[in-house]
């Protein structure tokens, strides 16, 4: 939501008046030097939207601030061409309307479209998170990562590598929100606060690691040439994609990673295929080469990676992953009921990876139980086990 600075206004004024904490409002307008509001200028407000109201005879300031139950002072801010004492019937003015619930959609399937929808909405209501794209899929959709926080401890999470593990996506989307929710309404989640969580850590999340293969699970082959009978081909002409955890060239993302790549590619498919084939080489594939870039380019403290299922947590590898990524995941696992597991008999993974390279911890987190892709049903219980871990890695 956006005001129009007045004579005398101020950030702190704007503070107080929207009950929005002044961090916030500093990062929402990150070009705005905070001692020199210029009369005119336009500030952004985190966490509210408006709605439209057309005045009619007898209407007041006073009348329209009770009926909204908004101070007179808010709407006077944000319709500055408002004469008080002569209000015009047919008049449209903005009323402010605090954001109080989760904006999102996630009960359908969830795909590309779905998740840039909703990372839309969230930029425009809470204009303090930082967003760009690290790269593009095969088919070139973009691949969005969000920043939120400003502390010195860097997190990285990501979803959907395989198609079929989508509903990890909405997963994501929907704890964004909710930590968003919270920050702007002084708020907590599981009674935790979350402000002095955001001023000590700086989250990156990557909700949709591999959208073509997502779209091609949730909606189908796609139209376009030549992918729409490349993928038919490589899925041996069935049109059911359930299956399928690759991108759209048929290479496993998870299985990109330069981690023992050799032994991994070894034991899989030689040629594309819905799963587990490694590509011709580490880090062929330009949705692998994203998230490599973006690790290579920040300086994350951990990573955690969300799959399906198992309803358990990988967290070595090779025997280089640090003495406190015990401690962590031992806390992951008191907050879901995971399984804490050290070693897998798999590699070439990014988690691997990142711990390889970095010695620093690095998580796989296998949601639900069941067939990929896993039913909407479970998607509730799911987000729960999950809240614990998101939270964990915020405040450990």
């Amino acid at each position: 939501m956006q005001v129009t600075v007045r004579q005398g206004d101020s950030l702190w004024v704007y503070s107080q008046l929207f009950q929005v904490p002044l961090q916030l409002l500093l990062d929402s307008n990150p070009n705005i030097i905070p001692q020199g509001l210029m009369l005119g200028q336009t500030v952004e407000i985190p966490g509210y939207v408006t709605i439209g109201y057309q005045i009619v005879s007898g209407d007041t300031i006073w009348r329209i601030s009770s009926r909204y139950v908004v101070p007179q002072d808010m709407l006077l801010l944000l319709n500055p061409s408002i004469l008080v004492n002569s209000l015009r019937v047919g008049q449209i003015i903005r009323i402010p309307r605090r954001v109080t619930d989760v904006v999102v959609n996630t009960v359908r399937p969830y795909d590309y479209g779905d998740m840039l929808e909703d990372l839309t909405l969230l930029e425009e209501i809470y204009p303090f998170i930082r967003r760009r794209s690290i790269g593009t899929s095969v088919m070139g959709k973009e691949i969005p990562e969000i920043r939120i926080g400003n502390g010195p401890k860097q997190v990285h999470v990501n979803a959907s590598f395989h198609g079929n593990e989508w509903i990890t996506t909405p997963v994501l989307i929907r704890f964004l929100n909710e930590y968003l929710l919270a920050l702007t309404n002084n708020g907590s989640i599981r009674g935790l606060v979350m402000n002095p969580l955001y001023r000590t850590t700086t989250l990156s999340l990557v909700p949709m690691v591999n959208p073509d293969g997502v779209n091609l699970v949730v909606n189908g082959p796609p139209s376009e040439e030549p992918y729409r009978n490349e993928v038919l081909a490589i899925n041996d002409g069935s049109s059911d994609f359930s299956g399928w955890k690759a991108n759209i060239r048929g290479v496993d993302l998870n299985n990109q990673y330069p981690a023992l790549w050799e032994r991994e590619a070894a034991r899989g498919p030689r040629t594309p295929a819905p799963r587990d084939y490694a590509g011709t080489g580490p880090l062929t594939e330009p949705e692998s080469q994203a998230i490599a870039n973006l690790t290579r380019n920040s300086n994350f403290n951990r990573v955690l990676a969300f799959h399906t299922q198992g309803r358990v947590i990988f967290w070595g590898f090779e025997g280089l992953e640090p003495p406190e990524s015990e401690v962590i995941v031992n806390e992951f696992a008191r907050v879901s009921g995971y399984q804490p597991i050290e070693y897998a008999d798999s590699s070439a993974g990014f988690k691997d990876w990142f711990i390889q390279d970095w010695r620093r911890p690095g998580f796989t987190i296998e949601v639900g139980r069941g067939t990929n892709p896993l039913p909407l049903t479970q998607l509730e219980q799911i987000y729960q086990e999950s809240l614990g871990i998101l939270l964990t890695s915020l405040y450990m």
